[in-house]
């Protein structure tokens, strides 16, 4: 019988990094309440020279190369962004064209000529969606192979509440028949609500809005006003927290009416879509401890911190976040998802799959042994989706990641100040502040008739 899912892994993240405590510091933030209390220790800073078609490039030739992949038998490359380039021309045929340039000399030019490339996007779970149809159609036809991408830069206005989260990065997986890191079961948990917790509109600029400059004066038009895109969102966290729990609620109550399911004891490990690195952990109590009632443990909680009270609500929902029940919790079916996280910041549609990755990683480091244990998958966009879905770890898992370098890589990064982060945020450095070898965005073009287009090498 026929398996699909996962065969290979791998990522790109900027060599760049700032430490949360440069941005504590000149925020006027306590340090230590970011650490302990969101888990964040350092994001990773685009450079000048990259962007998120750089970096699905990097992604998608490293797990090229690594895995000895003949490109002309890929059929089929989605990536899943929010921070794409262009409204018209896919970040994804920039990234690929970028690949096949570094290998026209070992598979000829235009090795991925035949292949389906396109971007998807709904926020935070667009990689997810890129996954799901990626699957399918690989279970659709005969020895098929599909790779998914996922890609963003989270940025956030400067001195707003989530600028601390900020982050970026790439994963790259390969999808096939018979996996070797994880079997994605066809069982789909989904819901979606159409609402405003976090958007990128595009937004008016007026000629009257301007001093003494006409919109005229920089474009070649008569237009009264334009519409302009910000790569910072609209934004309301806390409300964009409750549509998280929300979906995920409504996404588990789905899932669980296609597949009985008991998710405290069927699922050996969760992993989350981590805006930052403990969302996961602070999203889930609740659910916890109605996964604990469901199944006769909850005197057990209350045999630790007290019995449960209407009255005390609140004091006692925090006394069960610090309880050793829940500590024992995170710490055997979610820590390791997290440590990838901590170091790189919210990274969007990337973010689900590098919490698998520092998970299977970490697991590789410790030993542990995780062939056929059962992973939770919690996904969600603004906007809202969520997407409730499940894998099998397989028995090659360790030999397709023992080459992945990630936590040396982060350990290594050229850490930079403050000022030269908000110079960063701001594009008033020109010049790129670390060299690489890897591919990066080289120009854009100014020619009429090519106005906006990029170069990559």
């Amino acid at each position: 019988m026929k398996t699909f899912g996962i065969e290979a892994i791998d990522y790109y993240i900027p060599p760049i990094s700032l430490p949360i405590e440069e941005l504590a510091s000149a925020r006027k933030i306590e340090a230590a309440k970011l650490e302990f209390g969101l888990g964040l220790k350092h994001m990773s800073v685009p450079d000048v020279d990259e962007d998120t078609a750089s970096m699905a490039a990097n992604a998608l030739y490293r797990l090229i190369q690594n895995n000895n992949i003949d490109p002309r038998k890929i059929g089929r490359i989605y990536l899943g962004t929010e921070s794409g380039l262009d409204a018209s021309k896919p970040s994804a045929t920039y990234a690929v064209g970028a690949v096949e340039e570094k290998l026209k000399n070992k598979y000829g030019e235009r090795c991925f000529k035949n292949c389906d490339v396109v971007d998807l996007t709904f926020a935070c779970i667009g990689a997810v969606d890129a996954l799901q149809n990626c699957l399918d159609w690989v279970k659709n036809g005969d020895k098929r192979k599909a790779i998914v991408l996922a890609s963003d830069v989270a940025k956030y206005e400067l001195n707003s509440p989530g600028e601390y989260t900020q982050g970026a990065g790439a994963i790259a997986l390969l999808i096939n028949e018979n996996p070797s890191i994880l079997e994605i079961k066809d069982q789909w948990g989904i819901a979606m609500e159409s609402v405003g917790d976090f958007f990128k509109p595009r937004r008016l600029l007026k000629n009257k809005d301007l001093k003494n400059i006409k919109i005229n004066d920089f474009i070649n038009s008569e237009k009264e006003e334009i519409e302009i895109y910000f790569e910072e969102p609209v934004f309301d966290g806390y409300y964009s927290n409750e549509c998280y729990e929300n979906r995920v609620i409504e996404a588990l109550e789905h899932f669980k009416s296609i597949s009985e399911i008991n998710y405290l004891k069927d699922w050996d490990h969760l992993i989350f879509h981590l805006p930052y690195a403990f969302h996961g952990r602070r999203m889930i109590l609740d659910l916890w401890m109605n996964w604990l009632k469901e199944n006769n443990l909850f005197s057990t909680l209350e045999n630790e911190i007290g019995f449960y009270t209407e009255e005390d609500k609140s004091t006692w929902r925090k006394s069960a976040a610090k309880s050793n029940l829940f500590k024992t919790f995170i710490k055997n079916k979610i820590k390791a998802g997290e440590k990838a996280s901590s170091m790189i910041g919210n990274m969007y549609t990337a973010s689900i799959f590098m919490s698998l990755l520092s998970f299977l990683i970490e697991s590789g480091k410790n030993n542990l042994k995780i062939e056929n244990k059962y992973i939770g998958f919690l996904s969600y966009g603004s906007g809202s989706k969520s997407k409730i879905f499940q894998g099998q770890i397989q028995k090659k898992w360790k030999s397709k990641i023992n080459h992945l370098s990630l936590f040396k890589e982060i350990d290594n990064r050229y850490n930079i100040d403050f000022i030269t982060y908000e110079k960063l945020h701001n594009k008033t450095i020109k010049e790129p502040i670390f060299k690489k070898e890897t591919i990066s965005l080289k120009s854009v073009e100014v020619k009429e008739n090519k106005s906006g287009y990029r170069i990559y090498n």
